[in-house]
Formats: C-alpha cells, structure tokens, sequence
C-alpha cells in the first residue's frame, strides 16, 4: 500500500510541497481535493461532524482519523480522552506532530481490551466497511468496543442520485454490483497512483437494517445538503 492519502496529510503538516489529491471513483470522474480540508477546524467543519462532535461523550475512539482534526477539537476544546486509529502510519504521524495525544496506527477491526463511551467514524464512516457484507462483521466489532450506554456516531450518504433513471423513473443500476453503494476508489498523488480500495456508501434504511440484525437501536440524527446523514447506534436493551 502507497498510502498516498497518509503521504499528502504528512506533506502538508511537514510543509514538503502538498499537492491536491486527485480522487476518482468507479461511478465518477477524477475530482480534486485539497490537503488542507482535511486540516479543517471546527467553524469550516459541515453541520453534520458538527452535530456528531457535540454528541460525542465520555472516552472516546475516532475510527480512520485522517489528519486528526475531529480528534483535536474533542481533545482541546471538549477536554474528552480520545484514541485516534487509523490505518495510515504516515496520518498517524501528522496527528502526533498537530498535538493529537493518543494516535495509534491499527485497523479497528484489531483493537483489542479497549472500551469507549463515543466511537465516531466521520467523513463517509461507512467507507471502511469495503462492501456490505462486511457490515455484520464491523458493527460487532464495534459493540465489543462499547461501554454501556455508548454510542457510535456516523455518517454516509446514500449515492442513488448518481446513477441514471430509465423510462419508468427507477434507477439503472450495473448488474455486476451488489449494492449500488459499493464503489472502487482510487487515490492518486504526486504522479503516483494507489490501487484501487472497496469504499461503501450506505443509505440510511439499509444502515438501519444492518443495526437491528445486530442488536442495535439506529437513530436519524441528522440529515444534510446532499443526501448525506448522521447516525447515531446504541445497543438494543
């Protein structure tokens, strides 16, 4: 793994010449991204990480923490204990170097003897879980990481807007897809490209779903702009 995406948020912490991340995914052309929103503070932050931020309690777990910055505002501003994960060495690097006190690099589906009060998973959360079928085997991994009266904190979008309509109104979906939220991703950076990772976006019904087949109650938090939402999951009594 190149970890481009670890590479340009040590770039930009290091000041080494940053440039944008070119992203492009199986359903959509090349976009750009800047570095420096991932760098954003809190007042630059959508509504919804916002609202999550303000839920978030107790000790807290941010899943895939990027360059750190929910981490920090919960850290600094909300004096919370944060573990901040995430797969990348090098974002791991840049957060211990933006004062993130607790940044450790590992896969969640690895963290052992840990318990929180919080787990978010911000910035498309339900990314990490490739394809649907690994929902089952995330969402139990991150019951076994809850206190009681915890909660999970995440968001996603639901891409259906994406795709065509045919004459009838409905969506034209690729037959060799299971889920039409199931898309490839690929980072380039730098003139060099990453291969191609599974990324999920979830609606919400089907996140839904997922919780309750898991033992978890699911709650609307929050829905944004563009088809996104924040939702909030806490054991079923």
């Amino acid at each position: 793994m190149k970890d481009l995406f670890g590479k340009a948020i040590l770039d930009y912490q290091t000041g080494n010449a940053p440039e944008d991340l070119i992203t492009e995914t199986s359903i959509s052309e090349e976009d750009e991204m800047s570095v420096a929103y991932l760098f954003r503070s809190y007042k630059d932050m959508p509504e919804l990480e916002k609202k999550a931020l303000q839920l978030a309690n107790g000790r807290v777990l941010d899943v895939g923490c990027g360059a750190g910055s929910h981490s920090l505002y919960l850290q600094n501003e909300k004096k919370l204990d944060v573990l901040a994960i995430d797969i990348s060495q090098n974002a791991i690097e840049a957060c211990k170097l933006r004062g993130v006190n607790n940044a450790v690099r590992t896969n969640v589906l690895e963290l052992e003897n840990e318990k929180f009060d919080t787990i978010i998973l911000l910035m498309n959360g339900t990314g990490i879980f490739g394809k649907l079928k690994n929902i089952s085997d995330y969402l139990q991994k991150l019951k076994s990481l809850l206190n009681d009266g915890g909660q999970i904190l995440l968001d996603s979008s639901d891409i259906i807007y994406m795709f065509d309509e045919d004459e009838d109104g409905g969506k034209w979906i690729p037959s060799d897809i299971d889920y039409y939220g199931e898309v490839k991703f690929t980072v380039k950076y730098k003139g060099e490209t990453e291969a191609p990772f599974d990324w999920l976006y979830l609606d919400y019904n089907t996140l839904q779903n997922a919780a309750h087949a898991n033992g978890f109650n699911c709650e609307l938090v929050m829905e944004g702009e563009h088809f996104d939402y924040l939702a909030r999951l806490t054991i079923a009594k």
